[in-house]
């Protein structure tokens, strides 16, 4: 029965579909408006959509895209150690000397590891990972080809190995063979680059040569040398770069590109410009990179202000001449010379910036130093310079930002150092906001000057900002972005005493542990000295007490560092704040320590010690503190020993020996 009911149902459904259509087809051709509106937006919807139906072009995802992805939705942590240390949390850098030792050692570490597997990549053949990480691969850094050829040659420039690329060279010549000219460029680029000498592999070390040119004892002469002075590379005369320049028969514009920057790299200047002169000679035409390598040069063969801008002049002009088009880096490099020109450098450097506008190169972030140091320097005469940072931050104010120039990374601090000298917070916040715009942070540069930067910024906060604001940023920067200095506490400290929050110094003395200040002098002084100033309620006394027994401990030199010297404002600091949380007995040990020490106790503290025993109803202790104020010969020993006899309850023994004491302090009186 099942069947034949199936069959019936699918004539019925087919016939009612034919009858609706013949009806609708009849309706419709008897007029428009008997068609229903919803039949007419449907059709009209659905020509609409064919027309707009637009195919998209398959999108290529690269095989990071999902790992991007998801790191795009974690956030910093501010309670944690920078990334780079999170794979051995034992290691994790509490100061920022521990910082330095750990970083260090963790790239010396690496560089061993990449050492050993460069040199022995036959044990690391398998490639587990997914997707292919290059840097985790062997490299090739031995030779293959042993024959004399160009092709040899070409690999130890690629492995840049300097002296077996030059000594294939000098057998190439020996040999007759012809080298191409590219080749010869490569070779020129290599030697200048690295001062004729072979590069150091991951993390060697390195000797430098000692000596030094005559011209570049001249430039440093005057100036307090610095530890990068004695690790730098020293042209030297008639090294393998100028050699094999001297042999070339033909010299192309190239070739002395490649000598002229090597000089000026490696501080031999005044030989850049006379390769320079010897190009004009030869009627060749300079290109954008030796222009930019002289300008930078230029205030160091020049003594005078006016001399050092008008041999910048002349290069421009010369540039113009040659129909070189100058780029950011030369724009850059015209700006860090007027750096050092003086009166000269203000008017000069709007006129530079207005030529970089005329030809549409956009500024990077050291322009805007270069712009920065030239004005800040000029308006010391009291002018408030922070305008120019001002339209500076309106041109960059929220935008990604990338690195075109090395010393794009210099621009952050500077900032910084302006905001605070003028003491422009809200200037300091916009700075900070760009910072966080993105991956901006990674133009902060390294990690000195990310401490230089977030050092100046809390600076100005503890100096402008009220004390819960400057506790929200010092929880937020500390210790993921920023180690402080012992000025940076003191500065802290400093704060909490104005706006009257020193409840706050037990916490931050914990934070001064953990940072490795305890052994600071000024820094624990400051601690005590604010602490003991005023008296609080219990609550906060007790918990004084509790850090003036910790920081007794960094005195006491128990934890395997060099102990501090107990001076005697810090033995007294200690011993007031004991004895205002009622810690008699510590207290007593305290006044212990300053005649061991050879301390003098102050009369104050004295009174204060005497109340105390007078409140606990404590004789034996008010006359044990006359004997230890006559043990120490103090002036005030015959008004304490005045004061217990009217104020305590004595037996006759106690009174006798206080007498005694009044009359022999009166007599030294």
């Amino acid at each position: 029965m099942a069947a034949p009911g199936r069959h019936v149902g699918h004539y019925i459904s087919r016939n009612s579909r034919f009858l609706l259509n013949s009806l609708e087809q009849l309706l419709g051709r008897r007029g428009f408006g008997c068609t229903s509106a919803l039949q007419q937006q449907a059709a009209e919807a659905n020509e609409d959509s064919t027309e707009t139906i637009v195919i998209p072009r398959k999108k290529t995802w690269n095989k990071e895209a999902v790992l991007e992805a998801l790191a795009s939705t974690v956030s910093r942590d501010p309670t944690a150690y920078p990334y780079q240390f999170q794979d051995d949390p034992y290691l994790s850098p509490r100061t920022s000397s521990e910082f330095k030792l750990y970083s260090l050692s963790q790239e010396s570490g690496r560089a061993a590891a990449k050492y050993f597997v460069n040199n022995n990549p036959k044990f690391f053949t398998k490639d587990f990972a997914e997707p292919h990480i290059p840097c985790l691969m062997p490299e090739t850094v031995s030779l293959h080809l042993e024959e004399v050829s160009e092709e040899a040659l070409k690999e130890r420039i690629n492995l840049r190995k300097v002296s077996a690329a030059v000594d294939m060279y000098d057998q190439l010549l020996q040999a007759g063979t012809a080298v191409s000219m590219e080749t010869i460029h490569d070779l020129l680029d290599l030697i200048s680059l690295y001062c004729d000498k072979n590069p150091v592999q991951d993390g060697g070390p390195q000797t430098e040569d000692s000596e030094e040119s005559g011209e570049e004892v001249k430039r440093r002469k005057g100036r307090v040398r610095r530890a990068t002075d004695y690790l730098r590379s020293i042209w030297k005369d008639g090294n393998n770069a100028e050699r094999i320049f001297n042999l070339l028969p033909d010299r192309d514009t190239r070739c002395y590109s490649a000598l002229i920057r090597g000089m000026v790299k490696h501080g031999a200047h005044a030989k850049a410009f006379n390769v320079y002169t010897d190009l004009l000679n030869n009627r060749l035409t300079a290109d954008v990179h030796i222009f930019n390598a002289l300008i930078s040069a230029a205030p160091d063969v020049r003594d005078k202000y006016t001399e050092r801008w008008d041999l910048v002049a002349e290069l421009l002009k010369q540039m113009s001449q040659q129909k070189v088009q100058p780029n950011l880096l030369t724009f850059n490099s015209v700006l860090k010379a007027l750096r050092r020109c003086g009166p000269l450098a203000r008017t000069q450097s709007l006129q530079t910036l207005n030529e970089m506008k005329a030809l549409g190169i956009a500024p990077s972030l050291a322009t805007f130093d270069h712009i920065l140091a030239v004005f800040y320097r000029a308006a010391n005469s009291g002018e408030s310079d922070t305008d120019i940072l001002q339209e500076v931050m309106s041109e960059v104010d929220g935008g990604t930002l990338t690195c075109q120039d090395p010393d794009d990374v210099l621009f952050f601090s500077s900032a910084m150092r302006i905001c605070l000298d003028n003491k422009d917070l809200e200037l300091s916040y916009k700075v900070q906001s760009l910072v966080e715009v993105g991956e901006n942070w990674r133009m902060l540069g390294d990690s000195y000057q990310c401490s230089i930067y977030y050092g100046r910024f809390f600076n100005l906060l503890c100096m402008m900002e009220h004390i819960d604001v400057v506790m929200k940023w010092y929880r937020r920067l500390i210790p993921s972005l920023y180690y402080p200095n012992p000025q940076g506490l003191k500065d802290l400290l400093q704060a909490l005493e104005t706006d009257s929050r020193l409840d706050l110094l037990p916490a931050i003395w914990k934070d001064i542990r953990s940072l490795g200040h305890d052994n600071k002098l000024d820094v624990v002084e400051e601690v005590l000295t604010l602490m003991a100033r005023e008296k609080h309620s219990p609550e906060v006394q007790e918990s004084f007490a509790q850090c003036a027994l910790d920081v007794k401990t960094v005195f006491d030199g128990n934890r395997g560092r060099p102990s501090l010297e107990w001076s005697t404002s810090t033995l007294s600091n200690i011993t007031s704040l004991l004895l205002r949380a009622n810690k008699t007995q510590q207290a007593w040990a305290m006044l212990q320590l300053f005649q061991s020490n050879n301390r003098v106790p102050p009369e104050g503290l004295m009174n204060e010690f005497l109340s105390v025993c007078h409140n606990n109803g404590s004789a034996r202790g008010a006359v044990d503190l006359v004997q230890l104020s006559a043990a120490f010969c103090l002036p005030a020993t015959s008004k304490l020993a005045k004061r217990t006899l009217a104020e305590f309850d004595l037996t006759e023994e106690q009174r006798s020996i206080l007498s005694e004491l009044e009359s022999a302090g009166e007599t030294f009186d």
